[in-house]
């Protein structure tokens, strides 16, 4: 039976997802559980700020490119540039082509290797791209691209912890939070976010609901592929596979919204 997150749920989320002074105060995994349902929320809050950012500039006069640049920087900020690091060291271990142990001791170095900086850079260039095109069609859209696309990032991270994924190291976030969601609780988070974009979206017509949803639904799915690979390559999940789906999960809603 799924139980609604606990006030702890909410403190867990964020305070491991963001850089909010919220203090975490229980580390376990029922807290950890209802931290990870609750990311979307984490990822609501963080996409309205970065919607924020973006449209206070168009306001003071500045171009749509000025405010995309914006709106990408402040996910970053406010998680510390976590997940972008856990992109580039996803890319450098699978881009390594070593056996596991060998891949996820290059995703521990400290330094960033070529196919991360590859990749760091062709994301946020998308992302950019993505929201300067949406800024263009209205200052609505940009700032409904900003927020769906960050809570389809932390959705991500609700269904990479659910149960069945295990983790890969013995330690570390990634370890205390693999595998603490259930399925269902997963699956109705992934419902949810659709339903709630679908609904922001029909505020700008029945296109951009069904557009919107469809975002979400491919968001999801294209994180789950990451998920599954890295699974397979590494034997499980670490916080830097976390942080790679997430940002996976935000470029391809940003680039999903655009579209069409």
């Amino acid at each position: 039976m799924l139980r609604t997150p606990s006030p702890d749920g909410l403190r867990f989320a964020f305070g491991t997802l963001t850089v909010l002074p919220v203090k975490v105060t229980r580390w376990d995994r029922d807290a950890a559980r209802g931290g990870m349902l609750c990311a979307p929320l984490a990822g609501l809050t963080v996409g309205v700020a970065a919607a924020a950012a973006g449209l206070l500039l168009l306001a003071l006069g500045a171009g749509t490119l000025l405010a995309a640049v914006a709106t990408a920087a402040v996910p970053a900020v406010l998680t510390r540039g976590l997940h972008l690091d856990g992109l580039a060291d996803t890319a450098d271990g699978l881009g390594s082509g070593k056996p596991a142990e060998d891949a996820l001791r290059i995703m521990k170095q400290s330094d960033i290797g070529p196919f991360g900086v590859l990749t760091l850079l062709f994301t946020l260039l998308a992302q950019v791209a993505a929201l300067a095109q949406a800024y263009d069609g209205s200052w609505a859209r940009g700032a409904l691209a900003a927020v769906v696309s960050a809570t389809a990032a932390r959705l991500a991270l609700t269904t990479a912890a659910r149960t069945g994924v295990p983790a890969a190291r013995p330690e570390g976030l990634g370890a205390a939070v693999a595998g603490v969601v259930p399925a269902g609780g997963a699956l109705a988070a992934t419902a949810a976010v659709t339903l709630a974009g679908a609904a922001a979206g029909a505020y700008l017509g029945p296109y951009d609901a069904l557009r919107t949803a469809l975002a979400v639904v491919c968001a999801a799915a294209v994180a789950e592929l990451l998920l599954c690979h890295c699974v397979r390559r590494f034997g499980g999940v670490t916080g830097d596979v976390f942080g790679g789906v997430a940002e996976t999960a935000a470029t391809t809603a940003l680039v999903v919204l655009v579209l069409g």
